[in-house]
Formats: C-alpha cells, structure tokens, sequence
C-alpha cells in the first residue's frame, strides 16, 4: 500500500454521513463507563484495601496506629464512588480511544495510521511502566520518609526485667490470640494498639476485638483522613503517568526536526542534574530513595535519545519499527503482497 494512500473508500463520505458516524461512535463510547462504574462500586472495598497498603505499611514501619481517618458518615461512600468513577474511565478509555480510532482512520493516510500505532503502543508501555514503579517503589519510599519527618522523636528509656516489674503489665503479642478470654488485655506489636477481648452477644461465647492506638508523646499527632490520601494517590499517578510520557514529546520534536539525538547527548550532564534535583525534591532525602528515583528519571532521558535513533520518523512511516507485531501493520502486509 503506498503511503499516500487511504485505508479504504469509505473514507470519502457526505457531510451527514460524517454526522451519522460520528453518533453512532459517541454512543457506542458512553454506554461503557457507566455500567463499567456501577460494577466497580462492589469491589471498590478492595480497591480502597490495595491503594491504602502502602501508607499502612509505612505507618507500622514508623511504629505509628496502622489506620485512616473518616470525617463524614459518607466519607467512605464518597471514596468508593470516586475510585469506581475513575476506575471505569481508565478501564473504558481503550474503547473509547478505539471508537474515536475508529472515526478518524478511514480518513487517514497508510503512513499517518502507522504514526498513530506506534504512539499509542509507546505512550501505553511507559504509562503503565511508571504507574507501576509509583505504587511499588516511588509511593512506599515517600509515603515512610514524610511520615518519619512530621513525626515526634521517640521517648527511649531503660527497661527492668519483668520479674522486677512493679504493677501490672500486658502481654506482648505481634497477632492477636485465636480465641482469647472475654476480659484479656495485650498488646498488638505489629499495629501499635492496645487489644482488648470485649464479650460480644447474650450467649457469651464470642468475643468483639476493640483497640486503642499508641501514639508517640509529644505535639505532633499524625492523623490521615481517607479522602485525603486518596486524592494525594490519584495526583500522584496522574503526575507519574504523565511525567513518563517525556519520551514520546521528545520523539515528537525530533520528527518535527527540533532536537535531535546528539543535541540530547550533550545535554547528558544537565538532564542528570535536574534528575538528580527532581528526585531530591520528591523524595524523602535518603539515599537509596534517592538512587531509586534518579535512576529512572534519567532513564527516561537515555529513552528518548534511543528512540531518536532507531525510531526515526522515516522508518515509522515504512512500518520497519512495528514490523513484526501482530495486528499493528496490516498495511504494511499489504503493501508488500501488492508488490508482488
């Protein structure tokens, strides 16, 4: 197929024609999200559960309560709302860039589509490639240095044995007992709370768990709210997502002719500095959370400078850079069986 060709006929149509197609394609685009959202309202708990793990884990690290704030009867409601809504636009965005690809492809020309193919496979890749560092690498480092920072100094002091030990003292326990004695008091190590087995109904053959948190003495008290936290991980994800798009922008200044891969080889030096200086703002100022963050900063640059050598906008355009993967070129298949 050259590359000045169409995909087919149907891509000159009437003024009305473009109208009805474009109906058919809004429709077929809006009827996903909301039944998508209603579903992911019942499995929101669990959504909540894995983007709340991280500063939980970073709360028992610092020896701080393992729990969230609500402020509201439907504070938690409203969470869960808001992470089904979101949760249905991210999983129905592939059908709805698919139905505006859709629309817009009859019109375009051979070449133009492979632009469009690589992008969106390149863009794709990094999107979910920095999503997931975020959560399992950049979120857990910041989330325990912020936490370690805005809290009090811990209050250390000599011990006695505990044969020395004058008045009570509770058992010391990292999981709670499997069946404990209504009354029986411990603390729980590994959630930093006081545990207390309260008799639960009229039969007294069950007990009810209640706890009381330990905090540290002194001025600060850290306290999360839910809403909060959540909208603090959604603005990071957004930012994460879109930070590691630098390589596709830089790809599109070299097609467009205003940068190039030596240009980016000078600026080595600078790019790992700001890099550097990103990370250190960003992070909670150790070390190894500075090494992990600068790394792939830096990384993303050296991307770019890859993808200008050996995805020029040339060899996009013959389908030599998608050759090979499924369903990405079919036009390319079919220019070659032209030829032939």
């Amino acid at each position: 197929m050259p590359l000045d060709q169409r995909e087919s006929d149907d891509a000159v149509m009437s003024f009305g024609d473009h109208l009805e197609e474009l109906r058919k394609r809004l429709f077929l685009a809006a009827i996903v999200p909301l039944p998508l959202a209603i579903g992911l309202f019942f499995v929101a708990p669990q959504i909540r559960a894995i983007l709340t793990n991280p500063v939980l884990d970073a709360l028992r690290a610092e020896g701080l309560p393992a729990q969230l704030q609500v402020m509201s009867p439907i504070e938690s409601l409203a969470v869960d709302m808001k992470l089904s809504l979101i949760g249905a636009i991210v999983i129905s965005l592939p059908w709805v860039l698919f139905q505006a690809w859709r629309f817009i492809s009859p019109g375009l020309y051979a070449h133009e589509r492979r632009f469009a193919h690589f992008l969106v496979l390149l863009s794709t890749v990094l999107a979910a490639s920095g999503l997931a560092l975020m959560y399992f690498a950049i979120l857990p480092l910041m989330l325990r240095g912020l936490i370690a920072m805005s809290g009090n100094i811990p209050t250390l002091v000599e011990v006695t044995p505990a044969s020395e030990a004058i008045g009570p003292t509770l058992p010391l326990l990292t999981t709670d007992p499997a069946a404990p004695a209504p009354g029986s008091t411990w603390v729980n190590t590994t959630e930093h709370t006081v545990r207390v087995a309260v008799p639960f109904g009229e039969s007294g053959t069950q007990a009810e768990i209640v706890s009381l948190p330990l905090v540290r003495p002194g001025t600060l008290m850290q306290v999360y709210h839910l809403s909060d936290y959540i909208s603090l991980i959604i603005m990071l994800a957004l930012g994460t997502a879109l930070s590691f798009q630098v390589p596709v922008v830089t790809l599109l200044l070299g097609w467009m002719g205003l940068v190039d891969a030596p240009m980016l080889r000078k600026w080595r030096k600078f790019a790992f500095f700001g890099a550097l200086v990103v990370a250190a703002i960003v992070g909670p100022g150790d070390m190894l959370s500075l090494i992990l963050l600068t790394g792939p900063l830096y990384l993303l640059y050296e991307l770019s400078i890859l993808l200008l050598v050996f995805a020029p906008a040339s060899r996009v355009a013959r389908g030599a850079v998608t050759r090979g993967l499924v369903g990405l070129d079919r036009g390319e298949s079919n220019e070659r069986s032209d030829e032939r």
